[in-house]
């Protein structure tokens, strides 16, 4: 037995402490489950099955298509998708031209999507017609040289095809796109390309697949250079972990947007290697996601615990069939004891806690599915990853139930940060990553998570990064000062609070303010409460403490409940 990796030791037996990982281009995985599996459904969207052959052609004509227009390997083509057909197509087409993906949030607004685009150097970019204003805004800023423009009504059945526009229009949406040379139809490109394979050869290890932003404390978002080796190696783990999962018999329930890496790799990578069906969920609406699992009967349903929340506090949930559900894997932020307990009790199957990170692509640890748990614990260390805590004073590793940062080791550790080797040496050290997160290991090797990155807050599964509300916030001429901190929330885990200083002889409402905020971000990062004062807490180099402000919110709240 290994004493540095007491974890291996809680590895159920069908789980091996190491695997091979081909080194291939990623989008493999769907040419081999296409060649197997061409009449098995790939995807379900809104009433319409695609089969893996013809999702497999798509992503064919998808990868010449790009070629045709001048994309070269190593360019970046960027995806602002929610789950719908065409985001599958976009990144496994994108992947097979050789090109690298710009996973890119549909909720960003402008400010954000022009630094993604231009710090990526995106050459093209795939969105919808309902998003093509703010891509349109921000195009001339930017590298793009094609803009490729899908429609939600492209891959629905009859009659929702039809009366898609007339409710968008009756919604106020604007659908309207000003076609030309840059600025092209999906469909069009799709229906003009050849069907003819097409695999860009990659050096797995080296070749960076996709560049995933991820904030930062600084309030600067950074790219995470993931390889096909990082994706691969940590889309096997999961399928390894995973162990009862049969190929070609799952049905997955895509409520995680995919332009997240764990919807990414637990979701999308992980069903097409499975050669299983994805359930497209382009937006989380509690209803309708319970209809999905009484009438299609998904077997698999990663989740953030937003998700299982909503789930479970639903009035009529008594009179859904949720029997389907054997496995669901939680992570983007703790999950409560409660939560798991009742989800499992309505379900009859198995809801467990991992932990993952952006720079991991994202998965690193988890609880074992079917074998020993432990409530409040991220659990083990997947197959071939070494995790330890840290001194993050001295760098030597913490004794049993010592708390220091967690650092972690494996294939799926990034290659580093896009453009940024400075960054990229601060967290990247003799192969370990260190995840700022501080953590704690007992004796059998079960890590916890103790507190997260020092300011980040984490609301409904999203990371926000404080800073870049605050710059915000600083950008309204009436504003002195600002500090945004988490506090804690019953449904989200934690929300945005706003602090202000008004300058001086300046009216100010917290209309305006949340006003202002809303067309300046997405609506996830948007403070949620707002306190005017007229000083804050500060050290003795003019440092807001944003830990006496959380005391004094935690306080308040302790006091309301008495």
């Amino acid at each position: 037995m290994d004493s540095a990796r007491p974890w291996l030791h809680h590895y159920e037996s069908e789980v091996a402490s190491t695997y091979e990982y081909p080194r291939h281009n990623l989008a493999y995985f769907l040419v081999q489950a296409a060649g197997k599996n061409p009449q098995l459904p790939a995807l379900y969207f809104m009433g319409k099955k695609i089969k893996y052959g013809q999702l497999m052609e798509a992503c064919y004509r998808f990868a010449n298509g790009l070629r045709q227009l001048g994309v070269k390997k190593g360019e970046r083509v960027a995806i602002m998708l929610p789950n719908c057909p065409q985001s599958v197509i976009a990144y496994y087409g994108a992947l097979l031209a050789g090109a690298v993906v710009v996973q890119t949030n549909p909720l960003y607004m402008e400010r954000e999507l022009e630094h993604q685009l231009l710090d990526s150097g995106a050459v093209a970019i795939v969105t919808l017609d309902l998003l093509y204003r703010r891509v349109g805004a921000v195009m001339p800023r930017t590298h793009l040289r094609h803009v490729i423009v899908s429609s939600l009504k492209d891959y629905l059945p009859f009659p929702k095809n039809m009366l898609y526009p007339i409710k968008a229009k009756r919604d106020g949406a604007d659908l309207s796109v000003p076609w030309s040379e840059s600025v092209r139809s999906f469909r069009t490109l799709l229906a003009s390309s050849s069907a003819i394979p097409v695999m860009e050869e990659v050096n797995a290890a080296e070749d960076v697949a996709l560049l995933q932003y991820t904030g930062g404390t600084t309030g600067l978002s950074k790219g995470v250079m993931l390889t096909h080796m990082n994706l691969i190696a940590n889309t096997l783990q999961t399928k390894h972990w995973f162990h009862k999962a049969a190929d070609g018999q799952e049905i997955y329930l895509a409520a995680l947007p995919f332009f997240h890496v764990f919807g990414m790799t637990v979701l999308m990578n992980q069903a097409v290697v499975r050669s299983g069906m994805m359930v497209l969920v382009p937006k989380f609406e509690v209803s309708e996601i319970l209809s999905l699992i009484s009438k299609l009967r998904p077997t698999v349903f990663p989740g953030a615990p937003t998700m299982y929340i909503a789930l479970i506090n639903h009035p009529d949930i008594r009179e859904y069939d949720l029997s389907s559900i054997n496995v669901c894997i939680s992570g983007s932020a703790p999950l409560p004891l409660e939560v798991q307990d009742r989800f499992e009790e309505l379900t009859g199957g198995r809801l467990i806690e991992g932990y993952g990170l952006t720079e991991a692509s994202p998965v690193t640890h988890a609880n074992p599915i079917w074998g020993r748990r432990k409530i409040g614990s991220i659990g083990i260390p997947f197959p071939d990853t070494e995790a330890k805590v840290v001194n993050p004073a001295t760098g030597e590793e913490a004794g049993i139930d010592e708390i220091g940062e967690l650092i972690v080791k494996g294939p799926q550790v990034m290659k580093g940060y896009w453009n940024r080797p400075h960054e990229s040496e601060a967290v990247l050290k003799n192969g370990w990553l260190y995840t700022g997160d501080m953590a704690r290991v007992d004796g059998e090797g079960y890590f916890s998570i103790v507190d997260r990155k020092k300011d980040i807050i984490i609301a409904g599964g999203f990371n926000i990064y404080p800073r870049e509300i605050e710059e915000v916030l600083f950008e309204h001429p009436s504003v002195k000062e600002a500090v945004v901190i988490g506090i804690p929330d019953p449904y989200r885990g934690e929300t945005v609070k706003a602090f202000v200083i008004v300058r001086e002889g300046e009216n100010l409402t917290e209309e305006e303010l949340n006003t202002w905020c809303r067309d300046r971000l997405a609506a996830f990062k948007v403070p949620r409460r707002y306190e005017f004062r007229t000083q804050l807490p500060k050290t003795m180099v003019g440092k807001v403490l944003r830990r006496r402000l959380l005391e004094e919110e935690l306080e308040q709240i302790s006091a309301a409940k008495e």
